[in-house]
């Protein structure tokens, strides 16, 4: 790593030095691509022009006909765009936080996070005004694991059907009757500017979002001292602790979307509040575990959850489900 010295200087030169930002193509992607532009122009007040966007096809967005955890989980999302990272044809790569997974290659790491939009669901329905009202047998359609299990750990006299696509892709099928309700992110929804189509929104309480829900991750090559500095003006330290305790319990876990997984990090002052939970995909069967402690510990205290649920619900629980 450089000197102080060479750090300012670095984020000094960036105005005449152009940025390359790589990102996936969907709408939601390209939204958050464009606010981390905006935000890097603004703290280093550089010309948006001399920040370019490109767009890195996954493997994620070319598989739409199975769930994710058949085709190799998470990281599908990710992986052309760290390779392109790796090879320097991008600076810096913008992903939705719940899609990166908790290992990344050597190279890399994520070196900054914007602040935490909403992190709540949002129940979308034109049957319906929230899931508890839905009529026995109504299709749910979701993309999500996660809120595959905990829809039928709620109303088990519910049926869930395969929902893949980006946001506009899911909200069409639901409204040409593929589904009778659909779950999104409600912060998604509003970086997209469509929180009007939300019938009702889960609490935490209730439904507990994906870990790393609502973040936006910057991910960037180790040795790059000059994208460390910009990155690091725009980053937002509650996101960042939240994100080591979420991050740290799933990195425990079975993270590659074979097990339903949910994790929130709340932040207030020097404390932290963390509760995690693990369902099948049934809905059948769940465990639940806290912890609070310092901003210092998020790592650690998301570690212990983690342990905890696992000596809980037995190796059986990961295992029987990693076909699911």
């Amino acid at each position: 790593m450089g000197s102080d010295k060479q750090g300012s200087g670095q984020a000094a030169s960036a105005a005449r030095t152009s940025i390359r930002i790589g990102t996936r193509g969907s709408p939601l992607a390209l939204a958050q691509a464009h606010e981390v532009r905006d935000r890097l122009a603004h703290a280093h007040g550089l010309d948006p022009a001399r920040i370019e966007i490109r767009i890195i096809k996954t493997s994620g967005d070319a598989i739409l006909d199975r769930p994710l955890a058949q085709a190799g989980g998470k990281g599908l999302f990710t992986k052309e765009i760290e390779q392109a990272l790796i090879a320097g044809d991008i600076d810096l790569a913008v992903h939705s936080a719940k899609d990166v997974p908790t290992f990344l290659p050597d190279q890399l790491w994520l070196s900054s996070w914007l602040p935490r939009e909403d992190v709540r669901d949002a129940f979308i329905s034109p049957k319906a005004p929230t899931l508890a009202q839905l009529p026995a047998g109504s299709v749910v359609g979701t993309a999500s694991l996660r809120r595959q299990a905990m829809v039928l750990r709620l109303r088990p006299d519910l049926k869930v059907a395969s929902f893949r696509g980006n946001v506009q892709t899911r909200l069409r099928k639901l409204a040409e009757g593929e589904a009778d309700a659909t779950l999104l992110a409600l912060a998604g929804l509003r970086r997209l500017g469509l929180e009007n189509v939300v019938t009702s929104i889960f609490s935490t309480e209730e439904f507990l979002p994906a870990v790393g829900q609502g973040a936006i991750a910057i991910e960037s090559r180790r040795d790059d001292d000059r994208v460390s500095a910009l990155v690091a003006a725009i980053g937002d330290p509650d996101t960042e602790t939240a994100l080591a305790a979420e991050r740290g319990f799933l990195a425990l876990l079975d993270g590659s979307c074979r097990t339903p997984i949910g994790g929130l990090c709340t932040v207030e002052g020097e404390r932290i509040r963390f509760r995690g939970l693990i369902v099948s995909p049934d809905g059948r069967e769940a465990y639940e575990a806290t912890r609070q402690g310092t901003r210092g510990d998020a790592a650690s205290l998301g570690a212990d959850a983690a342990h905890e649920l696992r000596a809980r619900a037995g190796e059986k629980f990961f295992t029987l489900f990693a076909g699911a």
